[in-house]
């Protein structure tokens, strides 16, 4: 092995430090992912083949060779992974290279000699094969059980004769235990040590036929495809949540696991039915109580959180979770999205995996996830955002901590204008061409973002419950009068504030939640509110940006990002955000109305108005955006070049559409139609007369227009001015 150019210590296979979990990197530079083969390789290894599911959120289904061909014919326990097994000893390496003996240093003996020969009958029912492999605690061994078909198990010992405290503590706990991401334990038996004579246990557990993760990991780091297809963010999402279930499980018993990491995780092949429980824990050696301080601590560095919060905290869930973050890196660096040209069209879903498990790792303990459920949460989303990202497919899930509201994020694009843009200018003046970008003010936007869920217990939680589609001021006055004082309160009368444009009482209202809070995302989210109320948006990107790394599985900080991003003008950004929404989730309408705007700022009126389309049928703004869809196609759209006007080709696609709206509840004619279509007509004539083209019946389609507005005209002022406005512009034979 090659030395850690950070901390000294021992590179493995993968380019991972053995000690600081760091990847190789070179002296001097910042960190990277250590490099693959130059080649693009499709190699398999000779344990699987190309087995696609057709799901991007399911693992690959891979064949796997019968388990004797992994038979160990020279079981060693390599020289640099031997340790004394007296933990107090002052110089655990100082054993003499040889398989056993007596430590140098305290006197203690060892042996790593396996205690099971091949041929070996134990408890007159397991029929030795062999070694297969090597855990952190003990030699495995495959067997045949004679009294079952000769059914394939494992037997696992220990690698050290002397440590038989941790086998009697790992039967407790295991003998508790039936998950399906969980080994199954079958029989504990003892038989005589090949070596010593004396009596050993066992514990006989299932077959788990499938590769470890590490070998998994080690091999697409290579470039190779152990899994019989290149190994996807979307896999290794997947096996974490199948993990998460596991310490879930493990939790809620009051359990913690300790000693998660690559070794001690198997992917089965998913050849036999497996489904949806194909990643199993299969050593469970250090699983302990939760809250215990005084038995041996078995861990794994660099999973394993340092020694400073292991004596302050001991071993908590937030520790356990730790163990799943960095496992989780481990694997991101293995994946082949790293390497590819698609990484581009992935990034925010690659960015929010990469969230999602920094938190995990943080080193405080208090900005980790709360619980593996909480983890798992956050991880099914990130995992639905990368798998659309990549087939297009959409994947929505209700939010379990925001609320989206009714609120369309579009300035007014997806609606028919109101009368008044006819009213409101000289009779000899043609409508204004130019077309809106749609964006909605800053302040717009701060009501207009999801709104975080309220907490159950919070004591106002039911009275709140429909808060936020009420009034703002009658709203705050009935917060008043009632006298309620909880943190959701403070949330609610700071959104209300916003609503009614009072931003100092909006701050007034957030200080009594951040007192009643603390430190909590919530509050947080309702600073980049008011920030974006007060048009400060680089500080509220900041603050959406921190809920983003808290909350990296909803979408719903990336919207309000996307927006920030937008204002500042950088559309790139802008556009892989609203995308990342859009993508995953077609109900939240206001993404795709920010992706249409992306389109129309970069002079793509074609590509605007097929966004708009992606609008479901069955979405609350369907009509909005087929709306939309119309007036970009009659309007004239700014772009570096200037303004680019409608072409004949897209004003008839807009007269086309016109005849499929829903408007006027229905009717086949009504005051929305002539006001829509009145746009639409005034475009053909403003491009015809810009190209020097002066038509009689674009002028007459005008004045029919502008009559059939007068006829909506409440005052007779507008009325008269509607009139003047036919007559001025009806053709000039007919004057």
């Amino acid at each position: 092995m090659t030395a850690c150019t950070q901390c000294g210590g021992a590179v493995d296979d993968t380019g991972f430090c053995v000690d600081c979990g760091e990847p190789a990197v070179v002296r001097g530079a910042s960190a990277q992912r250590p490099a693959r083969p130059s080649s693009t390789t499709t190699s398999t290894t000779a344990s699987s083949r190309r087995s696609h599911t057709g799901d991007p959120m399911s693992l690959p289904v891979f064949d796997f060779k019968d388990p004797t061909s992994r038979i160990i014919t020279d079981p060693r326990v390599p020289v640099r992974t031997r340790l004394c097994p007296n933990d107090q000893c002052h110089d655990r390496t100082a054993l003499p290279k040889r398989d056993s003996g007596f430590c140098l240093a305290c006197g203690t003996p060892f042996s790593f000699l396996p205690s099971l020969e091949p041929g070996a009958l134990v408890a007159d029912q397991y029929h030795v094969v062999g070694c297969f492999a090597r855990g952190g605690l003990g030699w495995i061994y495959l067997a045949r059980d004679t009294h079952l078909d000769d059914n394939p198990v494992v037997l696992k010992g220990l690698i050290d004769v002397a440590d038989l405290e941790i086998s009697t503590k790992e039967r407790q706990a295991l003998t508790l235990l039936d998950h399906p991401n969980i080994v199954r334990i079958y029989n504990f038996v003892s038989h005589p040590d090949a070596h010593t004579g004396q009596d050993r246990a066992y514990i006989v557990m299932e077959y788990v036929d499938g590769l470890v993760l590490e070998e998994v990991a080690e091999l697409s780091t290579r470039g190779m495809v152990p899994l019989g297809e290149p190994l996807r963010t979307e896999h290794v999402i997947a096996a974490g949540l199948q993990l998460l279930a596991a310490f879930d499980y493990l939790h809620e018993r009051g359990f913690l696991y300790c000693d998660l990491k690559p070794d001690n995780v198997i992917i089965r092949s998913g050849k036999y039915g497996e489904r949806g429980n194909r990643v199993k824990l299969i050593d469970l050696g250090a699983v302990r109580r939760i809250g215990d301080r005084s038995s041996k601590i078995v861990g794994t560095r660099p999973y394993q959180v340092d020694e400073r919060e292991i004596a302050e905290r001991g071993l908590t869930v937030q520790s356990d979770l730790h163990t799943l973050g960095v496992m989780l890196r481990r694997l991101d660096y293995a994946t082949a999205d790293h390497d590819e040209p698609e990484r581009s069209h992935l990034a925010v879903g690659l960015s929010s995996f990469l969230r999602a498990y920094e938190r995990a790792k943080h080193p405080e303990p208090d900005q980790r996830y709360g619980s593996a459920a909480e983890m798992a949460d956050q991880l099914r989303g990130v995992l639905r955002e990368v798998a659309s990202l990549r087939d297009g497919v959409p994947r929505p899930e209700p939010s379990t901590v925001f609320v989206h509201t009714t609120t369309l994020l579009d300035a007014g694009l997806g609606a028919v204008p109101a009368l008044t843009t006819w009213t409101g200018r000289a009779v000899d003046v043609l409508a204004e061409t130019e077309l809106s970008d749609g964006r909605p003010a800053a302040d717009a936007v701060a009501v207009g973002l999801p709104v975080p869920r309220a907490t159950a217990d919070d004591p106002a939680a039911d009275v709140l419950a429909a808060a936020d589609t009420e009034d703002p001021r009658r709203l705050i006055a009935r917060l008043d009068s009632d006298n309620l004082t909880s943190p959701e309160t403070a949330l609610v009368r700071c959104r209300a504030a916003l609503a009614a444009a009072d931003v100092a009482a909006a701050r007034e209202s957030l200080t009594q939640a951040r007192g009643l809070l603390g430190k909590d995302w919530r509050v947080r989210w309702h600073e980049g509110l008011i920030a974006l109320a007060s048009e400060e948006v680089d500080a509220a990107r900041q603050a959406f940006d921190d809920v983003y790394s808290w909350l990296p599985g909803e979408d719903a900080p990336k919207l309000a990002l996307a927006y920030c991003a937008e204002h500042a003008r950088d559309f790139d950004r802008a556009e892989e955000l609203y995308e990342a929404v859009w993508r995953r989730d077609r109900s939240v309408v206001s993404a795709v109305f920010g992706l249409a705007r992306v389109r129309l700022a970069r002079g793509d009126r074609a590509g605007a108005v097929g966004l708009l389309d992606e609008t479901p049928q069955a979405s609350r703004y369907f009509d909005a955006a087929r709306i939309a869809a119309v007036r970009v196609l009659s309007g004239g759209i700014r772009a570096d070049v200037g303004v680019l006007p409608p072409t004949d080709a897209d004003l008839a696609a807009a007269t086309d559409r016109m005849g499929d709206l829903y408007l006027d509840g229905g009717a086949s004619s009504g005051e929305a139609r002539v006001r829509l279509e009145t746009t639409v007509r005034e475009a053909a004539l403003v491009v015809s007369l810009a190209g020097g083209r002066d038509s009689a019946p674009l002028r007459l389609n005008v004045e029919q227009s502008y009559r059939a507005l007068a006829r909506q005209a409440a005052t007779r002022a507008d009325r008269s001015l509607l009139v003047d406005r036919a007559n001025f512009h009806r053709p000039i034979t007919s004057r």
